[in-house]
């Protein structure tokens, strides 16, 4: 093994690190583990400002080994920090081989009662309670050296009871596997959802109302403290024709007067993700749109705002998008404008570089493509 190989086996990552944790802090506090090599918290390169994690390098690995074992969720600065393995192998990091998703927790449970719930069952490379700035979201991963450790936690901890609470514990899903499972569940639905069928309907009367399009599991319409219908109900179909079905011969139809909206249902989380996901096509639309037609303008006069701005460039064509960067209100003295062609952009740059707006010369530099 050569030197560095064997230097970076005895690499910890120090995570949740307190905004003013130095070097020199974490070095005196890990020296007491052994001879240390170096440290480096990772900070933002524009501001200079601490991304709340950092990587320790021990001479020995037994030393590393040590500081894991003896120091994990102790406070720094008032706050606990999480060490774990520095994981240099991406391959590892995003295979999900040995990759635990943990689920329901109580919101007290945090990242050492995950630990010491989860460690038994062999070498954790990395563990951690998803959070906001209201505490925990409920949800965490574990992530083992191995994929036998994860099946051994997932067998053991399914089910189990912590801090009053049932978790549900399964191998993680990446992103593309859960999208792909929707779009399965999507094209085999039996699960129908109708609404805006006003508050003169019952159980009974929806059941007849659907009835004609294949057997029904159950029905059942959605109902105040008081007995009175919601406005929108549920029906389960034993097969995918039938439900296909209803929706589209019932989408639209007049019931009682009201022109109803029929539609597969859908539980919290598709929705989300079919929300999420078109907002990232959107997104992809626009950068498309604007790569090779994006100007910044930088030296940018105090007194300009958006709508000057847009009103100095329109001349040289269509502007989808214009914006003046602002920070508490003020102007940070440079924005961006959008043009619909790369020919509009080019006659923009070469007209108006170098031209006084307000009481500046503009600085304009046409976006590279990523």
């Amino acid at each position: 093994m050569s030197v560095a190989a064997k230097y970076r086996l005895a690499s910890l990552y120090v995570g949740d690190l307190h905004a003013d944790v130095t070097e020199d802090l974490l070095f005196h506090k890990f020296s007491a583990a052994g001879p240390v090599l170096s440290i480096r918290v990772c900070r933002d390169l524009a501001t200079g400002r601490s991304l709340g994690y950092a990587y320790v390098n021990f001479l020995q690995l037994a030393d590393a080994q040590k500081a894991l074992d003896t120091m994990n969720f102790d406070e720094i600065k008032g706050k606990p920090i999480r060490l774990m393995w520095s994981q240099r192998d991406a391959y590892l990091r995003n295979s999900g081989i040995g990759n635990v998703f943990i689920k329901n927790l109580h919101r007290s449970v945090d990242d050492k009662t995950l630990y010491e719930h989860f460690s038994g069952f062999g070498r954790i490379l990395s563990s951690k309670v998803m959070s906001d700035d209201q505490g925990s979201k409920g949800y965490a991963f574990v992530h083992f050296q191995n994929q036998s450790a994860a099946d051994w936690a997932i067998q053991e901890m399914n089910g189990k009871v912590i801090k009053d609470r049932q978790v549900f514990v399964a191998p993680f899903k990446s992103r593309q596997d859960r999208e792909a499972e929707l779009r399965t569940k999507a094209s085999e639905f039996t699960n129908v959802y109708i609404k805006n069928f006003g508050d003169d309907m019952d159980d009974e009367r929806l059941k007849g109302v659907f009835s004609k399009y294949g057997k029904t599991l159950s029905v059942k319409v959605m109902t105040d403290s008081s007995g009175k219908s919601k406005g929108f109900g549920f029906v389960s179909f034993d097969s995918h024709e039938a439900a296909k079905k209803a929706v589209e011969e019932m989408n639209g139809k007049d019931i009682n007067g009201q022109l109803v909206f029929v539609g597969r249902a859908q539980k919290k989380e598709e929705r989300q993700a079919e929300l999420k996901q078109m907002f990232e096509q959107l997104k992809k639309e626009r950068i498309r749109r604007c790569q090779g037609v994006k100007l910044y303008i930088k030296n940018l006069d105090d007194t300009i705002n958006d709508e000057q701005l847009r009103k100095e460039f329109s001349s040289f064509g269509s502007i989808s998008r214009v914006k003046v960067m602002e920070e508490e209100g003020q102007s940070k003295g440079f924005g961006l404008v959008c043009f619909s062609s790369p020919e509009e952009a080019a006659k923009a740059m070469t007209e108006m570089n170098g031209r006084v707006l307000g009481s500046k010369p503009l600085n304009i530099a046409l976006a590279k493509r990523q």
